[in-house]
């Protein structure tokens, strides 16, 4: 089972636009430097955390072509966008991303913040097709074109 991560999106604080980068360094038991649950300023922040959340970028492919909905700009409020592998079967597993080793945590269902803060219909695009949270196990960096290996 082996992926691509495609993008990689990080914001400072909840309900700021998610901005694009290339490369991303991941902290083991924080999340992304940078990123809005690492430095505990998210919307979720002790509610409902995740350290790093993924998404398909075939789901992403399918929300816009079927919706029109933007989800190209990190509208989908994910930090990285995948390739080429199906997220939910990393379920119990551990997976290295670059330098990285991350481990599945849970799905990640949309909620209705992520609609307040960008277009009607969000929050139904992404249902079945919000991708996953994971924990940082063993920190290092994540570029943009790395390999996804379930481990």
């Amino acid at each position: 089972m082996q992926g691509t991560v495609e993008a990689i999106f990080i914001v400072a604080a909840g309900g700021q636009p998610m901005q694009a980068v290339n490369e991303v360094v991941a902290l083991e038991g924080c999340g992304l430097k940078g990123d809005r649950y690492c430095s505990r300023t998210g919307y979720w922040t002790g509610i409902d955390e995740c350290q790093v959340t993924l998404i398909q970028g075939e789901h992403l492919d399918e929300i816009f072509h079927l919706t029109g909905i933007h989800v190209r700009n990190g509208e989908h409020r994910r930090n990285i966008v995948t390739r080429g592998i199906q997220l939910e079967q990393l379920r119990g597993r551990r997976f290295q991303v670059g330098e990285v080793i991350l481990e599945y945590d849970r799905p990640r269902p949309p909620c209705s913040y992520v609609e307040s803060i960008t277009e009607p219909g969000m929050m139904r695009a992404l249902m079945g097709r919000g991708g996953i949270c994971a924990r940082v196990v063993h920190g290092g960096k994540i570029c943009v074109g790395d390999t996804i290996v379930a481990l």
